[in-house]
């Protein structure tokens, strides 16, 4: 499995608010996957979480993680990084507030709920159709 960088075709696909989803595995080994929205800043993956969802307690007690992101106009071209997460709090929703508006065009509406942060640095990804590696 390549190692970062990635190439820049893979980079201009991270960039756009393609559909995705991210795996992570429950404390018996399951892996779990569910769709997510997310950001490609500096290298890493961006993604913000209800503070109340499930899957940060697998990722607290597990910090690897998989994305795969599709090519929204031929979903047969996608990349799957996989790495590890640190996580922080969203106190202020900056960061959901930035994610929302990458995909909707406005601010996160659900405004009452502690938000988490979590930053995925790329340790190995995969490219498939135009984008295979």
């Amino acid at each position: 499995m390549p190692k970062p960088p990635l190439p820049d075709a893979a980079v201009e696909l991270l960039k756009k608010p393609n559909p995705a989803v991210m795996a992570v595995v429950r404390a018996d080994g399951t892996p779990i996957t569910a769709p997510t929205w997310y950001l490609w800043e500096d290298g890493k993956i961006v993604l913000n979480f209800d503070a109340s969802r499930k899957r940060l307690e697998h990722i607290r007690a597990n910090p690897k993680v998989s994305i795969s992101v599709l090519d929204e106009a031929s979903w047969y071209t996608h990349v799957t990084v996989h790495g590890s997460i640190e996580l922080q709090d969203d106190p202020d929703l900056v960061d959901i507030d930035r994610i929302s508006t990458h995909y909707t065009g406005n601010p996160y509406p659900v405004r009452d709920q502690p938000r988490v942060t979590g930053y995925v640095t790329v340790d190995a990804y995969v490219g498939w159709g135009k984008l295979g590696t």
